[in-house]
């Protein structure tokens, strides 16, 4: 029997969830931090904040910075309050791999370190975050707008606040943002983000059995088609396929590079076999295993015979000399071969041999 929950109790798991996942995320290793001469290279530092919001920052008055010191930085307007990931040389790696132009991302300062009362206003910030998007989605609602407040994060000085919506097309706030103003009395900047990012900041554990990766390490999200899927030899079904964020998951991407390199190897799809009996066509293969499976019918699956991608090359070559051997190899023969080199034969190697008794049974009946 399934059950569902009210208005009231999703809000407060949507709540709970978004303190659990108020953690920082998995930051980069930063394997250079012991190395005095690493934070000579640069003062860049980056700062994480809320989730999965990261900024950099210059260290111009070249603070004693480590991983974990709260800060307070720069901000448009006033200042804000983050905690110290990354420092010294990676950080320039960081910017160089996230792609962001130094000459349009305006790099800010390290005002100082985060004193008791810094943190303790900001702490008094954020508990206003989660009644603000309560009152913010009603108010979305009631002007009509397509669109939903996923999550609102304050500034650490209490003075702005970014409001995180979701929407499938585009939408004019002009006026909900003066609504905002009013009501809330801060500054006020939207952003939009996509169903991976909101499923990143609510958080939650796949099917895996694991924190998903956009809520812990992934920050850059890349377009996941059903290619990868197949590639894989992944069978095709939308929910096994999709996450948490009713998309493709991010983890389809994770092994493409290994089958597309492992493909390579592999013979074309439209390459045909051709024996002394029979011609045989491409059925399916398995990249990783290194073997091709042929069927005797173009259409349908019919005298299925796999072999070895080797293999598979010798007889195109031998078909290119106008030459055909009388038969393919057994799937049998490939697959004792495979489980000789992977160490894996027969599954009843787990079966205990059991030892006859029936001349002991016979003996004892006398």
């Amino acid at each position: 029997m399934k059950s569902y929950t009210t208005g009231a109790e999703h809000t407060e798991l949507e709540a709970a969830a978004t303190k659990r996942n108020s953690a920082h995320m998995l930051p980069v290793c930063d394997w250079l931090a012991d190395l005095p001469e690493n934070t000579r290279l640069t003062d860049l530092i980056e700062v994480q904040f809320k989730n999965t919001r990261k900024g950099y920052y210059h260290n111009s008055a070249h603070l004693p910075l480590e991983k974990g010191v709260q800060v307070v930085v720069e901000a448009n307007p006033g200042y804000d309050v983050g905690e110290v990931v990354l420092t010294g040389k990676l950080v320039e790696l960081q910017i160089k791999k996230n792609k962001i132009d130094s000459s349009r991302y305006e790099i800010r300062q390290v005002l100082r370190i985060a004193t008791e009362q810094d943190l303790e206003r900001a702490a008094q910030a954020h508990a206003r975050e989660h009644e603000t998007m309560i009152k913010a989605r009603e108010l979305a609602k009631s002007l009509g707008l397509e669109m939903k407040i996923g999550d609102v994060e304050y500034q650490g000085d209490g003075s702005k606040a970014i409001f995180f919506y979701i929407a499938d097309g585009r939408v004019d706030f002009r006026q909900l943002i003066k609504v905002y103003a009013e009501t809330f009395r801060i500054r006020v900047e939207m952003k939009q983000i996509g169903a991976r990012q909101e499923a990143g900041r609510i958080g939650g554990t796949g099917p895996c059995g694991r924190e998903l990766c956009c809520s812990t390490w992934m920050i850059n999200f890349s377009s996941v088609g059903t290619g990868a899927a197949r590639l894989q030899n992944i069978s095709p079904n939308p929910q096994k396929l999709a996450g948490m964020c009713a998309k493709l998951k991010c983890c389809l991407n994770y092994e493409v590079p290994v089958y597309e390199d492992a493909s390579k190897l592999l013979p074309s799809r439209h390459a045909e076999l051709e024996t002394k009996d029979a011609t045989y066509y491409f059925f399916t293969s398995d990249p990783l295993a290194g073997t091709v499976t042929y069927s005797s019918d173009p259409h349908v699956p019919a005298n299925l015979t796999t072999l070895t991608a080797a293999r598979a090359h010798e007889i195109i070559a031998m078909n290119r000399n106008g030459e055909k051997p009388d038969t393919l190899e057994g799937s049998r023969a490939v697959m004792n071969e495979i489980g000789y080199q992977t160490g894996h034969g027969d599954v009843t190697r787990f079966d205990r041999k059991k030892k006859k008794h029936h001349d002991r049974d016979r003996r004892d009946r006398r």
